[in-house]
């Protein structure tokens, strides 16, 4: 029997090191989480571009710069078979991810999320880790109730706090943090 950590390769592993058997494969579907900020929308675009995506979830919240069905219009038009999609959520109105993002996260392999806010002038760590703990613990509750098996990525700051700490309320709902 396999020892801890020796089991099959989680299946978005394939996505990573690009196996020759993903041509064919199934596409996968990846969501960027925040997919309209700085990050997120170069981020959407290399998913929307990578010829393994079939179909991209941008989500982000209703109050961004920069809308997430703009971003999701602009990628559309690429010369990709991938589907686009946009989600948004208005969290000034008692949205939560849990809540409202079961379409755009179920099925999802590879969940990316460049999320939260960038640290001000006078704004301690202490202040950034509550607010971006807050957006990426909301974010986590939503893949474990809707995308349990997906692999995540976590780019949130500070993320030496953030990451960890995701990792135990991923083990709190009984899946595996390694995932994380």
């Amino acid at each position: 029997s396999p020892s801890v950590g020796q089991g099959p390769p989680h299946p978005a592993v394939h996505f990573f090191v690009g196996s020759a058997a993903m041509a064919a494969s199934p596409k996968f579907k990846v969501c960027v989480c925040g997919g309209a900020g700085g990050i997120g929308q170069p981020l959407s675009m290399l998913m929307a571009m990578d010829e393994r995506v079939g179909e991209l979830s941008v989500y982000d919240l209703t109050a961004s710069a920069v809308p997430a069905e703009g971003v999701a219009a602009d990628l559309s038009h690429l010369e990709r078979e991938s589907r686009v999609r946009s989600y948004t959520i208005d969290v000034s109105a008692g949205e939560k991810p849990v809540d409202k993002l079961a379409e755009c996260l179920t099925g999802c392999h590879l969940v990316l999320v460049p999320a939260g806010v960038p640290r001000k002038p006078g704004m301690d760590r202490a202040d950034l880790l509550n607010i971006n703990l807050g957006i990426a613990r909301d974010v986590i509750e939503a893949c474990a109730k809707f995308c349990p098996n997906a692999m995540l990525g976590l780019i949130v700051n500070p993320v030496n706090s953030v990451v960890p700490a995701m990792a135990e309320l991923y083990k709190q709902k009984g899946l595996d943090p390694p995932d994380l």
